[in-house]
């Protein structure tokens, strides 16, 4: 019995397994081979020099800079508004599935549908421009000078605060009322239960929704170029974006160099998450 269903297991996995290997793996592999040569056709091996010319690279470090800017502040905020906006609805008596429509419905609209939006929304002559005009608040050049970053902030909260909602609204229905009762019962507060059973119990799930928040962190790109285009601020010049001028430029070994440290980096970081969440979660 366990033979055949792990049999039927692997041969629904398979394709998908064969997919992925064959249009990610594989190419990442190949594509590695170009961080170790001095250029991609009749490369030279040149060991690693190619990481320490990119660790030397003023618009690299730029870039990872401002990404780790944008993480810090981002991946918090969300999941802090993800949690609160979780624990209301959670609470509601009524409507609870038509909230979580509300939240959920930024995940089905199109990225390029929206850009218009908040192009007209966040332009210097857009519409909050005109609202802090009525109240005698100088106009902001939203889009042209630092503040853009809070703009980019705020659409990543927009798009990824109702995935997450879900994920601790699930973790949420998860843990068994009998330990509010027996808590209330032995005079806990609203305090004391949060702290003691809803984060204890929301841990595994939190670790999830933080994996989760920094894998769609690095997604925030396409939102960037399609607001601000191939020039964007200094404040919003991400990795995404360095990666993409050495590709319009044909400097593949230097692609290639930031493309596997990347990837080092988030493996690294989910893997010892996923560590994390198997100890928490025992």
């Amino acid at each position: 019995m366990k033979s055949k269903r792990f049999d039927s297991t692997l041969l629904f996995i398979l394709p998908g397994l064969v997919g992925f290997v064959i249009f990610f793996i594989w190419p990442f592999i190949i594509s590695l081979g170009y961080a170790f040569v001095d250029q991609p056709v009749n490369g030279v091996f040149v060991g690693v020099q190619n990481f320490v010319d990119l660790f030397r690279n003023k618009a690299y470090l730029k870039g990872l800079m401002n990404t780790l800017i944008f993480m810090s502040i981002s991946i918090p905020l969300n999941m802090f508004l993800s949690l609160g906006i979780a624990l209301l609805v959670n609470k509601a008596n009524k409507h609870k599935e038509a909230f979580t429509l509300l939240f959920l419905i930024p995940l089905v609209i199109p990225s390029g549908s929206t850009v218009f939006f908040w192009k007209m929304l966040f332009a210097y002559d857009g519409y909050l421009n005109y609202i802090l005009s009525i109240v005698g608040i100088t106009k902001i050049n939203w889009l042209e000078t630092s503040y853009v970053l809070f703009v980019v902030v705020l659409i990543f909260i927009w798009k990824n605060l109702g995935y997450n909602m879900v994920l601790i609204l699930a973790g949420l229905n998860n843990i068994p009322k009998e330990y509010y009762e027996a808590a209330y019962v032995d005079g806990a507060g609203r305090f004391q239960c949060f702290r003691h059973i809803t984060l204890i119990n929301l841990l595994p799930t939190i670790i999830l929704v933080l994996i989760m928040s920094i894998i769609n962190s690095f997604k925030v790109f396409k939102e960037i170029y399609l607001i601000t285009g191939n020039y964007p601020h200094s404040s919003i010049y991400m990795l995404q974006h360095f990666m993409n001028n050495m590709f319009h430029s044909l400097n593949y070994q230097r692609l290639a160099t930031a493309t596997s440290i990347l990837v080092l980096m988030i493996a690294v970081i989910t893997q010892f998450l996923f560590k994390m969440e198997r100890k928490v979660s025992r």
